[in-house]
């Protein structure tokens, strides 16, 4: 049995789409996706890509992926590979294909010169919070992560208080 970890390509667009509401799914966060295959495939695969995707195969047959996009830090004055979202499909599970696409980028950051790779993980997900710390990644317990939208990041851009 083998896995193959390859970048995303444009025929890969439904593929990933589809991934991602099947993460949303598995979060209980299916409501929050509003992102069509074309949004996907316009910021994967256009001229200057804002993300990016790696797609993990095994034996041939699509079974997750990894998408990601660089962040800054200017403590360290360089760039790291902050990682949106992971998942593989239930039924690949088990079989190593999280950890070859995290050690994927991982291997990035180290070719790149890149000083960081980080990620979220949302507190009731024991199995991948350990999953995380068997691969030696910091759960950083006094960072929160804040966030903007819909109709309070409206108010605010337009000045006004929430």
């Amino acid at each position: 049995m083998s896995v193959t970890i390859r970048p995303a390509v444009p025929a890969d667009a439904a593929l990933v789409f589809a991934l991602v509401h099947e993460l949303a799914d598995y979060e209980k966060l299916s409501q929050e996706v509003d992102a069509t295959p074309e949004m996907i495939a316009a910021a994967l695969f256009a001229d200057k890509p804002r993300a990016f995707c790696d797609i993990a195969e095994w034996n041939g047959a699509a079974a997750g992926c990894a998408l990601w996009f660089l962040n800054f830090s200017s403590f360290r004055g360089r760039s790291g590979v902050y990682l949106e979202d992971i998942f593989v499909r239930p039924a690949f599970r088990g079989k190593g294909l999280g950890k070859a696409l995290m050690a994927q980028l991982a291997r990035r950051c180290i070719d790149n010169g890149w000083t960081r790779f980080e990620w979220a993980v949302l507190d009731w997900n024991k199995p991948s919070i350990d999953f995380y710390k068997s691969i030696g990644a910091t759960v950083m317990e006094d960072w929160r992560i804040c966030r903007m939208s819909g109709a309070a990041l409206e108010t605010f851009a337009r000045g006004a208080a929430p």
